[in-house]
């Protein structure tokens, strides 16, 4: 997992790429890799993006009839009652529930609750022993706390049941944290019954973001909403401080079925109101049946699924997600009140496998069992959280088992672990070391993918003394053919993450396939944006019927000229989702002047939105940088300034922060005070790859070109991965009167990124410059097949010939 951290850290500037947010869909909650970084969050929620003045050139099913918008909550008036009070009524239910992990998905400390060996026990990590015990019926940890030193702190909760359960301590303003060490809560014969560390593989001490002290482990953002009922979380950005408030300590009934007491004067009154006092109905399942059609062995819904209520009731929390707004009540509209993530790196892998902890919801809505009709809880009982039946026999409600179960279709001996459906249509990825989790894209196993794109596949995740050709071949050998899945997009989205250019009009027929699933053709979208700009497609993304494109559409209608993008954005600040307003709002900042009155008037509105998100989660140092950003793009440096320090000040190792302040100083011309200002970002973050390019370019605008290519140079040595840091580091060379040393690095660089148009473009320019003419034919070629009508390319061949 190290290489996570350094993406994460190094791409700060990109967050969009892989937009993290709190959610907890599973025991234990959301302490993975990617949660733990909340520079994550930035971009995508927060606008935390180095920032410019030079601006140059949810999903639905996809059936016609499905509702394209997000559902819209009852307007019922109600208030949470507790789970308690759902019991006389629905016993069952209340009693399935009582036994699930949504009922224990959050307990006070106690000796029914704690699972963890507090007797004494004792474990030791990267030279800190921490030790667990109890006093005075309390149950305690003797570990490193903020500043490093040994302290005793009381587990005031637990978190999760099982693989593992984790445990929260209180630390001053109202935080309550999670603790790094974890107890293994599987059975000693599979491994645990044991004291564990997340993040085995990363030296942590109490300055890392990592640490079980310091913000990406605070409950009270990261974890609250997911793991209790009705979360208020209660910051105080004038004290630092949290006041976080829940309506029930778990999960309880009315996180899914909405506040019940109206429901509950529904059913004393015997009234004839058919919502029945609930806020939303969840019976998109009633009186619907599954019948298997003989001829395919696959069943079809006896009428099609029309509505999206159910999942997105389940998305709140078993989603990928950024939350912009607090309130959340079953039946209301999803991006109301969340940004989901879409089918990005690193969070996927190109044929949309999960990859990072990715919580479901994505993958599902890539499914043909979704696009079927099929909901969550036709497979999941939504009160126990346990499979309906277990086994084959789950698949088997919908395919025929004597079709599918069977050897003539798995090609494995009956009864065995190939045999069974999930092991090949939803293989485990492991989470927070014990917990593995099944990706529910529902696809086929694709080894000559793996051959060809170096994604995973099933197959040699039992037969890992083979390798992928050797799969890929055994299944041409079944089949006479290699498989086929729904992933065709698997190849495009693989070129774009190699910035291949051919990717983009690839991408625009992804995006345009009507057949693909609206979150394939969304990140479809997205994936274009970091290709150049697209008008016409930003234009069909910005009025589609799928919200997840009108999402998608932001991003690339971003990377436009001034008017494009006005054109493109300024219907989408009356959107009826929040999360595409304040977007839309976000990237046009500074662009308003040129609105109509009318226009004007929405962008205000839709800004304000955006502006309550970043007072709600101005806890985060990425959201008081997303403000700074905010207000230096519509020229208020003062309170962008301000911003930015309260972002400091929060984080002094917040790079976006100083990145951001340094940009804005820049626009005003004081370049003096953006390099001090670049320089004390560095004496927190030495390793910021970011902040030494940043000063790079500050020392060349400031004349010191010597000292401005030692900063670029090592920009390029800490994140070699990033081809930008490369090219300017070459550039900067050949300005300094080193053409050998700068072709020389071109020349490595183009062998790492074969299609990248400015290293090309700069390689070829410099052959050219140093009389290698035949080199730069051969440049030019190479671009010229990349970029076959780029103009710039196109007149230095000509130069050449």
């Amino acid at each position: 997992m190290a290489s996570k951290r350094k993406y994460e850290r190094t791409k700060a500037s990109l967050a969009r790429d892989a937009v993290a947010g709190p959610t907890a869909a599973s025991p234990g909650g959301n302490r993975t890799r990617a949660f733990a970084i909340a520079a994550l969050l930035a971009a995508a929620l927060l606008g935390a993006l180095a920032w410019q003045i030079g601006r140059g050139p949810s999903s639905v099913p996809e059936a016609a009839n499905v509702k394209s918008a997000a559902p819209t909550a009852s307007a019922v008036a109600a208030d949470f009652v507790g789970s308690e009070a759902c019991k006389a009524c629905h016993a069952p239910a209340y009693t399935a529930w009582t036994g699930s992990q949504h009922a224990r998905a959050m307990q006070h400390a106690t000796a029914e609750s704690v699972r963890g060996d507090f007797n004494d026990a004792k474990f030791t990590f990267d030279r800190v022993t921490s030790s667990f015990f109890r006093r005075d019926g309390k149950f305690f940890v003797r570990t490193d706390g903020p500043d490093g030193r040994l302290a005793d702190f009381e587990v005031k909760y637990t978190f999760g049941v099982e693989p593992l359960q984790q445990y929260l301590a209180e630390l001053p303003g109202g935080r309550l944290q999670a603790l790094a060490v974890s107890w293994d809560a599987r059975p000693k014969e599979q491994g645990g019954q044991r004291w564990f560390r997340q993040y085995p593989d990363e030296k942590l001490d109490f300055r890392d973001e990592l640490h079980w002290t310091q913000r990406s482990q605070n409950w009270n953002f990261m974890c609250a909403d997911c793991h209790s009922t009705q979360v208020t979380k209660g910051y105080d950005a004038t004290k630092n401080s949290f006041d976080t408030r829940y309506k029930e300590i778990a999960v309880g009934c009315e996180s899914c079925h909405g506040p019940g007491s109206a429901h509950i004067a529904w059913a004393k009154s015997k009234s004839g109101e058919p919502g029945k006092g609930l806020t939303v109905q969840l019976d998109e399942r009633r009186g619907v049946s599954w019948a298997i059609d003989p001829a395919t062995g696959n069943a079809k819904r006896s009428r099609e699924r029309t509505s999206i209520r159910e999942i997105e009731v389940c998305a709140q929390c078993h989603a990928r997600r950024a939350q912009i707004a607090e309130g959340y009540r079953a039946g209301a509209p999803f991006l109301d009140h969340y940004l989901p993530s879409l089918l990005v790196p690193p969070l996927y892998w190109p044929d949309g496998q999960q990859r990072d902890e990715v919580f479901i919801w994505g993958s599902w809505l890539q499914s043909k069992m979704h696009r079927q009709g099929v909901t969550c809880s036709d497979c999941h009982d939504p009160h126990t959280q346990k499979l309906r039946v277990e086994g084959n026999a789950v698949c088997g409600q919908c395919h025929a088992p004597g079709k599918y179960d069977a050897p003539s279709h798995h090609r494995h001996a009956a009864g065995s672990a190939g045999a069974q459906c999930a092991g090949c249509h939803m293989p485990t990825t492991t989470y927070m070391v014990v917990d593995p989790r099944r990706d529910h894209s529902m696809r086929v196993p694709r080894p000559d993918q793996t051959v060809a794109l170096g994604v995973p596949n099933t197959c040699n995740g039992c037969h890992t003394k083979q390798d992928a050709k050797w799969a890929a071949a055994a299944v041409r050998g079944w089949l006479g053919r290699d498989a086929q899945g729904f992933e065709s997009f698997a190849p495009t989205f693989a070129a774009a993450e190699d910035e291949r250019p051919a990717a983009a009009t690839s991408l625009a027929t992804i995006a345009n396939g009507l057949a693909n699933a609206p979150i394939v053709r969304a990140s479809a979208i997205e994936r274009m944006a970091a290709l150049g700009g697209d008008p016409s497609a930003a234009q069909r993304a910005a009025q589609d019927a799928q919200p997840l494109m009108r999402l998608a559409a932001v991003q690339l209608a971003e990377t436009l000229p001034p008017q494009e993008q006005l054109r493109i954005l300024a219907p989408l600040f009356a959107d009826p989702l929040r999360a595409i307003r304040i977007e839309a709002a976000r990237a046009s900042a500074g662009l308003q002047e040129s609105l109509t009155a009318d226009q004007r008037a929405a962008w205000q509105k839709a800004a304000d939105e955006y502006v309550a998100t970043l007072a709600y989660t101005a806890d985060r140092p990425e959201a008081r940088t997303g403000l700074g950003t905010f207000e230096a793009r519509l020229g208020r440096f003062d309170a962008a300034q301000s911003a930015f320090a309260q972002a400091i000040a929060l984080d002094p190792r917040h790079v976006p922060a100083y990145l951001n302040a340094a940009d804005a100083l820049r626009a005003q011309g004081r370049d003096a005070d953006a390099r001090q200002m670049l320089e004390r970002g560095l004496a927190q973050v030495p390793g910021s790859a970011a902040l030494h390019h940043a000063l790079g370019l500050t020392l060349v605008r400031l004349g010191q070109p010597k000292d401005a290519l030692r900063a670029l140079e090592r920009a390029s040595q800490l994140a070699p991965d990033i081809p930008r840091y490369t090219y300017v580091y070459a550039v900067a060379l050949h300005s300094t009167g080193r053409p050998a040393d700068a072709l020389r690095v071109l020349e490595r660089a183009t062998l790492r990124w074969p299609a990248n148009r400015d290293l090309l473009l700069a390689l070829a320019t410099m052959q050219r410059d140093a009389g290698k003419a035949a080199a730069a034919r051969a440049t030019v070629q190479r671009l010229a097949a990349a970029y076959p009508n780029d103009r710039e390319v196109a007149a230095l061949a000509q130069q050449l010939r």
